[in-house]
């Protein structure tokens, strides 16, 4: 029980740390991306966190098996590193007994890993999709931002402002520039603001401005100075495409069980296990030659983790085109995988009893 406790400890500490540095990499790279979709106006600024969120609760599973993988086999590695491992085949146990401490580490987290990839993943893309197509039906004046030039989803009109008020009601410094009829308008104005009228059309009202309005290339121009000015405001109603296969729940799969469909059940399932089959085969990766480098080990996790993921993809793909019955699916690459498992346990037990039987006679 000392031993078990010990390696489960171990494990969920060296697990915790891995997967903050994981999560703290992918919160990185998706702050940066949608910020950069922010700053250019492809994305509205209040939208940032909603899609950061979505996104995270997207990719947790998988961050959960990499942090799993990488906990069980950088414990272990330092194990042998530290002659630890000589010392507890010295003691009479095998390298077959760090089974039953590594499952009762991976287990659980094989089960939240399985919810994560057949419920809050789907519901997550499925809110995302219904989110992005509510930003989607926004009118273009509620996507402007100070400071940065907005073209309008039809690209007939380019709106500036240079400042907003802090309950965003009211704009200083307007610029509206359209092009109707080949004739190019030009509105400038002192304030603004947003006007909802009874049957809920919204116009935007300027204040105290100037419009220009002629022919590009051409010296036929006029201009209208103005006290007040309203644009109506094209309202977009929102609109919701069909689910894709990755944003179904496991009862619409279910209730139409095609190979696309199919597919993609096969890949939900296939985490979990995958995450078992990995923490089973870190056990025997997890040797370290001190003669041959001590990331020699490390390479080859990775190397089989890549592999056994790419795989899974392949198999998926296959099954989603044909290729591959869908009552067969990814199935043989966790058996093919399982198989090494078999294979390099058997060559370490071979190892831990040559150990022992070294220090029997010693």
């Amino acid at each position: 029980m000392i031993f078990s406790r010990s390696l489960v400890r171990e494990f969920s500490q060296t697990g915790l740390s891995v997967a903050t540095a994981l999560l703290g990499i992918l919160l990185t790279v998706s702050v940066v991306k949608l910020l950069g979709l922010a700053a250019g106006g492809a994305l509205a600024s209040d939208a940032v966190l909603a899609m950061l969120g979505f996104g995270t609760l997207t990719y947790l599973p998988v961050v959960l098996s990499a942090s799993v993988f990488m906990s069980l086999l950088l414990t272990l590695s330092r194990m042998w590193r530290d002659s630890e491992m000589v010392v507890w085949f010295a003691s009479g146990l095998g390298i077959s007994s760090f089974l039953r401490p590594v499952l009762t580490f991976a287990l659980p987290l094989a089960v939240l890993v399985g919810l994560m990839s057949l419920v809050v993943a789907p519901w997550s893309l499925q809110q995302r999709s219904v989110y992005q197509s509510r930003l989607d039906s926004r009118d273009d004046v509620s996507l402007i931002s100070p400071g940065v030039f907005r073209e309008s989803r039809t690209s007939d009109q380019v709106f500036f402002v240079d400042a907003m008020s802090d309950e965003r009601n009211q704009v200083n410094n307007v610029f509206v520039q359209s092009l109707q009829g080949g004739k190019l308008g030009i509105t400038v104005a002192a304030r603004g603001f947003v006007r909802s009228a009874p049957n809920g059309d919204r116009y935007m009202v300027l204040l105290e401005g100037r419009r220009y309005e002629g022919t590009p290339g051409t010296p036929d121009y006029n201009y209208t100075d103005f006290d007040r000015a309203e644009l109506r405001i094209e309202q977009r109603a929102a609109k919701v495409g069909d689910l894709n296969t990755k944003t179904r729940s496991v009862l619409q799969i279910l209730q139409q069980p095609t190979a696309d469909n199919l597919a993609e059940l096969h890949w939900r399932i296939g985490l979990p296990i995958s995450l078992l089959v990995l923490s089973l085969i870190a056990i025997p990766l997890s040797y370290v030659n001190v003669r041959s480098g001590r990331g020699a080990n490390l390479a080859m996790a990775i190397l089989c983790y890549m592999l056994y993921y790419n795989t899974m993809s392949i198999a998926q793909a296959w099954t989603a085109s044909g290729r591959i019955s869908p009552w067969v699916g990814i199935w043989p690459v966790h058996v093919i995988f399982l198989l090494l498992f078999g294979v390099l346990l058997g060559f370490r037990t071979d190892f831990g009893g040559l150990l022992r039987r070294r220090a029997a006679t010693a």
